[in-house]
């Protein structure tokens, strides 16, 4: 089975061919970021209409990279939700014309599970046969959600926390602005808190105990008023500051996601989203993990951030659930 995968939730474009849920046969995908970073965050109406001038392009794109045809494809994949009302439109859209132009299933999937799913796909190179088992504990990190789940199989997400407040990602960026480090501010803070290791300031932690939530929006402002009151200090250091607050999300997250893990006696955790991709947290996690008896697993860093084959992917399980025929305009939620 091969699916056609668009993905349009936020300010990428991107289009992949997934082979059997796994293969990734073609992944393109063109971002409109650097065109956001003067206003420090993603706008809305920028975004969608790069995508309405990018997204037949990148299609067209993805197929030739695979060597098929619209009429070799199996399926149309789509993101439905979440994401930005006028960039999911554009996709939404375009993949309806599509599959009812070529006569082909359409298959709605969620962005957020679509991260989780990142972990079981595959370049056609390469070799690894190391797939997780579920059930599982997903734990989402991304500019716009962290997340945890509970994943009995991809028809079955159990939601068992989120953010009261920022997100992960979306504490990165603010606090990147800050500080006046520009914008993406996660992949800046990481290489950043590289060079400032200390044990000198301590950001609060909001633990919350009891619950699995998360809350990111305190160690935010602790940052703000430390720089108000020490920027001009001698010895500030930006570098430092950004050790001691990605040090203060990460181990909440890391923390979190392995006590879901305890509760619910599942030793299998997948992480995805953007905030995947930092060092902290991968070799935080890769450290930890074993010695709570869990395995972790992330997707590879090109995977981490909006993409269309981990749409692909999770369509093709969702289609081979649904024992669904081959006909125009079914669409699977």
């Amino acid at each position: 089975m091969k699916i056609l995968g668009i993905e349009t939730s936020c300010d990428e474009t991107s289009a992949s061919v997934v082979a059997d849920g796994k293969y990734i046969l073609s992944n393109q995908t063109l971002t409109s970021l650097k065109e956001h970073a003067a206003y420090g965050g993603i706008i809305p109406e920028i975004a969608s209409r790069r995508q309405i001038e990018l997204i037949y392009v990148i299609v067209q794109e993805a197929l030739d990279k695979a060597k098929m045809t619209l009429g070799e494809i199996d399926a149309i994949a789509v993101t439905s939700s979440p994401g930005l009302l006028g960039s999911l439109l554009v996709g939404i859209s375009f993949a309806k014309a599509l599959a009812k132009a070529a006569r082909k299933p359409l298959i709605e999937v969620d962005h957020i599970q679509g991260h989780v799913y990142a972990n079981f796909l595959r370049y056609e190179q390469d070799t690894r046969s190391d797939y997780p088992a579920l059930p599982a504990i997903g734990l989402v990190v991304s500019g716009g959600h962290s997340s945890l789940y509970k994943i009995n199989d991809f028809k079955k997400f159990e939601l068992l926390a989120q953010t009261r407040d920022d997100a992960a990602g979306e504490a990165f960026d603010k606090v990147a602005r800050i500080m006046g480090l520009g914008y993406p501010g996660g992949p800046i803070i990481d290489r950043l808190a590289k060079e400032g290791v200390n044990d000198e300031i301590i950001f609060p932690q909001a633990k919350m105990n009891g619950s699995l939530d998360f809350s990111f929006s305190g160690v935010k402002t602790a940052v703000l008023y430390h720089v108000q009151n020490h920027a001009k200090d001698t010895n500030f250091s930006k570098a430092k500051v950004a050790y001691a607050f990605q040090k203060s999300v990460i181990d909440v997250l890391v923390e979190k996601a392995l006590r879901a893990c305890a509760q619910n006696k599942i030793d299998t955790l997948l992480v995805g989203g953007g905030v995947a991709a930092n060092s902290m947290l991968r070799n935080e996690l890769i450290k930890i993990s074993p010695i709570r008896g869990v395995k972790v697993y992330f997707p590879p860093m090109v995977l981490c951030l909006d993409n269309a084959a981990m749409i692909a992917g999770l369509a093709a399980v969702l289609m081979s659930k649904s024992r669904l025929t081959r006909q125009c305009n079914f669409v699977i939620n």
